[in-house]
């Protein structure tokens, strides 16, 4: 089913977040990923470790033209809080279409086979940082990408997420409940 161990985020893909959200993927305003750092830190117990941040990696065409990945802005304010090393050693081997329309099946379709990654990364412990979760596909495809290149466990931080079903669509520890997170 997914390829990966756990998933925490921040809030739901609704009202402000959502706007702001917009505004930084969309609308240029980079400055927003020192916030939203801050809002995905306390989305991690900080009794978690991990030896690498990985970002949702973007198809060379669509970052030239955004003209930055935002999961990576993302992935460097997480690394820089807490001082683990992001690299972008996943990379998309082909473009696919926007995932936004399209149903469960198509997206995982979509992104099959979609993502490779770039070294090794045996018995590593790696988080994988994106914007927005949905169903899961991107993340999941990533994650098998991740688990074939020797990574042990591989954990989604997304800062806002559509699935307003806690602890049913993934699993997730009982810390998470006890630290106040908004984990899935």
């Amino acid at each position: 089913m997914n390829g990966f161990d756990a998933v925490y985020s921040y809030g739901f893909y609704e009202g402000s977040l959502r706007k702001l959200i917009h505004l930084f993927k969309y609308g240029g305003v980079t400055p927003l990923s020192r916030v939203f750092g801050e809002f995905l830190s306390t989305a991690l117990p900080r009794e978690l470790r991990f030896d690498l941040i990985v970002p949702m990696p973007l198809h060379w065409m669509r970052r030239w033209r955004r003209g930055y990945n935002q999961s990576a802005l993302l992935a460097r304010e997480i690394s820089r809080r807490w001082n683990v090393p992001a690299e972008n050693v996943l990379r998309r081997r082909r473009a696919t279409t926007p995932q936004a329309g399209l149903s469960n099946a198509q997206r995982r379709k979509n992104v099959s086979g979609a993502f490779a990654a770039k070294k090794r990364l045996e018995g590593m412990h790696v988080l994988l940082v994106d914007d927005v979760l949905t169903t899961g596909a991107s993340a999941s495809a990533c994650a098998r990408a991740l688990k074939r290149a020797g990574a042990r466990r591989v954990t989604v931080l997304a800062l806002a997420r559509t699935d307003r079903r806690a602890n049913v669509f993934y699993a997730a520890g009982a810390a998470n409940a006890a630290a106040g997170s908004s984990a899935v």
